[in-house]
């Protein structure tokens, strides 16, 4: 079982940037494939990004691509979420999640473990 703890989030004026992290505890954290999803007020949670076990492959749904960026550290056992070019409809809160299965990764489905979230609120 693995705990996830993210942190990072906060007030930022459109345009800005924020860097998510999202620590994990265990020692099998390279065992994990990892996502960020997100769910803003009065809407479902929705995909943002992710990466697999290595850190060599990475997906980011369209809404981000381009300003978002999702990386991982396996020594530290953490994964990131570097946001550039922040928008008001970024406003949401944050969920990182881990999963030891393989299967979609934009799929709330396929992910087991969730932290508790972290706000972000893009002002204009």
């Amino acid at each position: 079982q693995v705990q996830l703890v993210e942190s990072g989030g906060g007030l930022v004026q459109a345009g800005g940037s924020l860097r998510l992290s999202c620590a994990a505890s265990g020692r099998t954290f390279s065992s994990y494939a990892m996502g960020w999803f997100r769910q803003a007020p009065g809407k479902e949670r929705e995909f943002a990004a992710a990466i697999n076990r290595s850190g060599s492959g990475t997906y980011s749904a369209d809404s981000v691509k381009g300003r978002f960026t999702i990386s991982r550290d396996n020594a530290k056992n953490t994964v990131y979420l570097q946001m550039n070019n922040l928008k008001p409809e970024d406003t949401a809160v944050y969920y990182c999640a881990a999963t030891p299965r393989y299967g979609s990764r934009w799929s709330e489905r396929t992910y087991d473990y969730w932290g508790q979230g972290t706000q972000v609120t893009v002002s204009s």
